[in-house]
């Protein structure tokens, strides 16, 4: 793979050009070469020292142009090897004016220029070596290079000794030692930093370590060839120093720099050792040749021999010593790696580059239901499910790339005897082999099952086993989803008309019998396709998958099979003799528009029932024929909203809620009202809602603000040791109005602030994370406590919930409700009293409208309780007498003489009770 060139000193293409032609140079210099020195002496006395001046001087200028850009002290190991490749080229171009090849017999200035650039070539080897702080040689790498010394030396001394005439003059003799003590030097000292620059840059000491080998052998080679005048080591000599020409442009281009910031942590390369074993090798290899063909053997050479023997042994020993070392440090590290690994829940496996288990470790059978040897070898992607394989794929692709990868997944595996597991994939790295993969699997199938049956009562009605609201809604955001894609669809809305009287006269549970008998008669009537949901009370609605034609023919249908009388039991035992209760229903039918959302659907559809009922029930309208009549009262009630407050047309009613505990009322909940003078009561449903639509609401909720705390602060100052909420619209926040708001309440009634909660509903989650954060958190700063309302009803996020100041959360009333029947439902709302005990928050049951419900929800350990059979809304005026006269007995469920708060009151509301912002 290619190194990136380093920035600012690499020139690319002109680089790469200018190598190219140096080395075509070489090769015809080379050829010259050959030819020149197999030709005789004619030639070569100056074509030689031509050729080799000319590639040392396009060697040097080559080494600075290619280090041109590295900066200061990174620089300066080539600039004294370009300085070295002048001395040579100076050396030659002298020999070759004189006409000689630098003969030993005929030695000159030549030699002394070309012997000087050892020392230049010397001082820039040591210049690559890290700086002093970071720069560390160790024994090993000195004996290393004591070895490889040594043994050159023998080995020159072993080469030369016969060759070399015998009574030369003092100058010869010391030309001809000088250049293979210049081998032995260049040598040593090349493999010192090998062994110490950082790994970024061996690679270019390397390539100086060749340089520096090729200058000995064009050292002692052109030694031997002066002294036995064959051609054939000259010829060595010369192609070695073009070599070594070649190897110091690879080594300058290879050279990063030093890098920046501390350095970095080194091992021994091999490289050192290697060298320093084949010169010793070689060493050996001579004398013992020298002593088979019986070349008698010098004491000094045999000396020298058993120096190096003892000195490689000395390396051999300290290999065996690293060797143990490193063998028991990873021995520790796999003890310390596998107790790691064991003492955790996940499963790690290790894959091949080809997806096989190569390796796995922790609790595998419990987790993924195979043994270990029964795993090992086997493709992970086999053993998931198909559709669970790409997800593998991709994990696998993107860690292999790099990428981030969007971790934990989940996918599902076969056991070996066949049973699925939910397997979690928590982790996913390389795992230092070409195209391997570490993964961390977690068995996650319990957990999965819980959140589907979760996801499954979530979704569904505890009654009638239909889907439920939210259910609906994803429904009919398909639809609209598929409505724009030109398929048309319907919504079907259903209200009983007299379910109240059934209710009032044969109780309850006759109720519940025919809600049933409906949701069996609405699915047998429904086609495939169709969507049957339950939405609560007497409400039933169907998502049909047809235009508005077919979906009124359906609804016709529909109010004639439901058109009956009914007779149910009155008593225990009885037989279905009870009196005869008519029963009907009306139906509003909407299309789903393309370019609208569930909620408009829901409004048309609502719209047309509200038409049908007015026009007499046992009906069915469609939306076009109530729009016009409901728009107009819309435009009147928007107009009229707006004067409402200065009319004192609204008024505050007040809501207690108790605590189980103290067995005393502990606080009130503000409820807003309007009594129009011409129309009537108006559903804070329609009201509250036309308010937000109009940008009325801040207005409106900042008049209950003032309103609830100037009566509470009446109350406390009367002794009464309460606490104030008021329901607040996420449109209040978003006007970022909210805190001033309620501080400004707060200073005019004089309430301290710890007396008044907040709440908010769950589609806050859905709005600005951080403005929602820094809402509450100003909340609480001014002492307000903050509730969460209707929790569960949303879709709320946990991780958000806990990293918000929320003090107090409410269920919302459809957890409440069945909950003295349905085990699921108690088992929820258990869950939700844990969760609010775990988080340090209290939890309040709505929607409290039976004894029954009252003592599931004292026997799931629920503390705080509100609902109609606590206390109705009152007005302000009678709210201190309700505080005060309170009765704690209707917590045992029997009501105070004469009373009725212990009855049972659910089904027994003309209105849905809502807040100021609360669309209900």
């Amino acid at each position: 793979m290619s190194r990136p060139p380093a920035p600012g000193r690499r020139g690319g293409l002109p680089h790469v050009r200018a190598t190219t032609v140096f080395g075509v140079l070489l090769v015809l210099l080379g050829a010259v070469c050959t030819a020149a020195e197999l030709t005789g002496p004619a030639l070569d006395s100056w074509v030689v020292p031509a050729c080799l001046a000319l590639g040392s001087l396009a060697g040097a200028a080559l080494v600075a142009r290619l280090t041109a850009g590295l900066p200061g002290r990174s620089g300066r190991p080539w600039r004294a090897l370009a300085a070295a490749g002048v001395l040579l080229a100076s050396g030659q171009l002298i020999a070759g004016v004189r006409g000689v090849t630098a003969d030993r017999s005929t030695g000159g200035v030549e030699d002394l220029a070309m012997l000087a650039a050892a020392p230049v070539a010397i001082a820039g080897a040591l210049w690559l070596m890290p700086s002093r702080a970071g720069r560390r040689i160790g024994s090993r790498a000195l004996l290393d290079g004591v070895i490889l010394t040594a043994s050159v030396a023998v080995l020159g001394h072993v080469a030369l000794g016969d060759l070399l005439p015998e009574g030369g003059g003092a100058e010869e003799e010391v030309l001809a030692t000088a250049y293979p003590l210049v081998a032995v030097a260049l040598c040593g000292i090349g493999l010192v930093p090998v062994t110490a620059v950082v790994e970024a840059r061996r690679r270019a000491a390397t390539w100086l370590l060749v340089t520096f080998l090729g200058m000995a052998v064009a050292a002692v080679s052109g030694a031997v060839g002066r002294a036995t005048g064959s051609p054939w080591p000259l010829l060595l000599a010369d192609l070695a120093w073009l070599g070594t020409l070649a190897a110091a442009a690879r080594g300058a281009a290879a050279d990063p720099g030093e890098p920046a910031g501390p350095p970095a942590h080194r091992t021994l390369p091999l490289r050192g050792g290697l060298a320093a074993l084949a010169a010793a090798g070689l060493l050996l290899a001579v004398l013992t040749g020298g002593a088979v063909v019986g070349r008698p053997l010098r004491p000094a050479e045999a000396a020298a021999g058993l120096l190096v023997v003892g000195l490689m042994s000395g390396r051999t020993l300290l290999w065996a010593l690293d060797a143990h070392r490193l063998t028991r440090r990873l021995q520790r590290a796999e003890r310390r790696f596998r107790a790691l690994v064991h003492s955790g829940d996940a499963v790690t496996v290790v894959l091949d580059p080809v997806g096989r288990v190569s390796w796995a470790s922790g609790p595998v059978a419990e987790q993924l239901g195979w043994a270990d040897d029964d795993l090992s070898g086997r493709a992970l992607a086999a053993l998931l499910h198909v559709q669970h394989r790409a997800v593998l794929a991709q994990v696998t692709a993107a860690v292999r790339a790099g990428a981030p990868v969007e971790l934990p997944v989940t996918v599902r595996l076969g056991g070996r005897s066949g049973v699925w597991h939910d397997i979690e994939v928590l982790g996913a790295a390389l795992d230092g082999v070409e195209g391997g993969l570490v993964l961390h699997l977690r068995d996650v199938t319990e957990r999965s099952a819980t959140q589907r049956e979760l996801e499954r009562m979530a979704y569904t009605d505890f009654l009638t086993g239909l889907p439920n609201r939210a259910r609906l809604m994803a429904a009919l955001d398909v639809a609209v989803g598929r409505a724009a894609a030109g398929r048309r669809a319907c919504l079907l809305l259903l209200d009983l008309d007299g379910f109240k009287s059934v209710n009032d006269v044969s109780g309850h549970d006759s109720g519940d019998l025919l809600l049933q008998e409906v949701a069996e008669v609405l699915s047998g009537a429904a086609r495939d396709g169709d969507l049957v949901a339950r939405l609560g009370g007497d409400e039933f609605a169907l998502v049909v998958d047809s235009g508005p034609e077919e979906a009124v023919l359906l609804a016709e249908r529909l109010v004639a099979l439901l058109d009956r009388t009914h007779r149910f039991p009155t008593g225990r035992g009885g037989d279905g003799g009870g009196p005869p209760l008519h029963v009907s229903a009306s139906i509003g039918v909407a299309e789903v528009g393309p370019h609208g959302d569930a909620s408009a659907t829901m409004r048309e559809a609502d719209l047309a029932l509200r038409t049908a009922k007015a026009d007499g029930k046992n009906a069915v309208r469609s939306c076009g024929q109530s729009i016009v009549e409901e728009t107009g009262r819309r435009s009147r009630l928007a107009r009229d909203l707006v004067l409402a407050l200065e009319r004192q047309e609204l008024r505050v009613d007040y809501q207690p809620v108790v605590g189980l505990e103290g067995r005393r009322i502990l606080g009130l909940e503000a409820l807003v009202r309007w009594d129009h003078p011409e129309l009537g009561a108006v559903s804070p449903e329609e009201f509250v809602g036309l308010a937000e639509e109009e940008g009325l609401i801040v207005p409106l909720q900042r008049w209950v603000l003032r309103t609830a705390t100037a009566e509470h602060a009446r109350l406390v100052a009367g002794g009464r040791d309460l606490r104030m909420a008021v329901n607040v619209s996420v449109l209040h926040v978003q006007a970022r109005c909210l805190v001033e708001d309620v501080a400004d309440a707060l200073e005019r009634a004089g309430l301290p602030a710890d007396r008044l909660m907040i709440e908010l509903t769950e589609s806050v989650f859905a709005d600005d994370a951080e403005l929602l954060r820094s809402t509450l958190s100003d909340l609480s700063d001014l002492g307000c406590v903050v509730a969460l309302d209707d929790f569960g009803r949303g879709a709320s996020s946990l991780t958000q919930l806990a990293g918000l100041p929320v003090d107090v959360l409410k269920m919302d009333r459809g957890f409440v409700t069945g909950i003295e029947s349905d085990g699921r439902r108690a088992a929820l709302v258990a869950a939700v009293v844990d969760l609010g005990r775990t988080l340090g928050m209290d939890v309040v049951a709505e929607g409290v409208e039976t004894p029954a419900q009252l003592a599931a929800l004292t026997a799931l350990g629920c503390d705080f309780v509100q609902g109609w059979l606590l206390g109705r809304p009152v007005a302000g005026t009678l709210v201190a007498g309700v505080v005060d006269g309170f009765d704690p007995t209707v917590l045992d469920g029997a009501a105070p003489d004469g009373g009725t708060a212990g009855a049972d009151v659910s089904h027994d509301t003309l209105d849905t009770v809502h807040l100021a912002g609360r669309l209900g």
